[in-house]
């Protein structure tokens, strides 16, 4: 349960429900009943309810859901209507990929720096953004007061990164590093990403 008392399996459901709502949308969809979005997503139509509902009236008995309305709702639930700053930190081959091939501005975030311990990097442009000195760090936070920031880095120097930004007010992290943010700062808002363990789980399921 998070500080505002909604389960995270609702708040984890929204992007989805954000993302069903646009294909209905290219569709040429206009309205949707919480039965025919339950067939198309493999959820309950009384989960749906359920979860809208956490956050506030959508629908209307007898017409359903406004698609573009309810997905505008949930953007502004999600915070995309007002984007947040962030920056990217490991501007190895991984960094790079996600700087180039996530549309940051369409998941609530402007990426507004990025940073490499590498010299031969710096003065790099990627997606516009020049790639600066790790050294450079903690003057560019204390100027632009990022809120969020993408580990592309190794373990063993997630640590002293992640207690130099949550000093410097960064409060979230998308965390591709192995090191587990969250014991040493609970209250930071932390999503881990594991490759490795995702190919381990998939190699289990397609083995049994």
């Amino acid at each position: 349960m998070n500080p505002t008392g909604i389960s995270n399996s609702v708040i984890k459901r929204l992007p989805r429900y954000y993302r069903f709502l646009g294909e209905l949308k290219k569709e040429g969809m206009t309205r949707i009943s919480s039965r025919e979005l339950s067939d198309r997503m493999h959820l309950t139509a009384s989960q749906i309810r359920q979860d809208l509902n956490c956050f506030g009236e959508f629908g209307q008995q007898g017409y359903g859901y406004n698609i573009e309305l309810l997905q505008n709702e949930i953007a502004k639930i999600l915070g995309l209507d007002k984007p947040q700053n962030a920056i990217l930190i490991g501007a190895g081959n991984l960094g790079k990929a996600i700087a180039h091939y996530i549309n940051f501005e369409a998941k609530g975030f402007h990426l507004i720096g990025i940073f490499d311990a590498k010299e031969s990097l710096v003065g790099q442009m990627v997606r516009n953004v020049p790639i600066r000195h790790i050294s450079t760090l903690d003057e560019f936070c204390r100027e632009n007061m990022p809120r969020a920031a993408i580990l592309c880095i190794p373990k063993e120097a997630s640590k002293e990164i992640c207690n130099m930004l949550i000093k410097l007010g960064v409060k979230g992290f998308l965390n591709f590093s192995h090191y587990d943010i969250s014991l040493d700062h609970p209250d930071a808002e932390v999503e881990n990403i594991h490759f490795g363990d995702s190919l381990m789980t998939l190699s289990y399921k397609l083995s049994n």
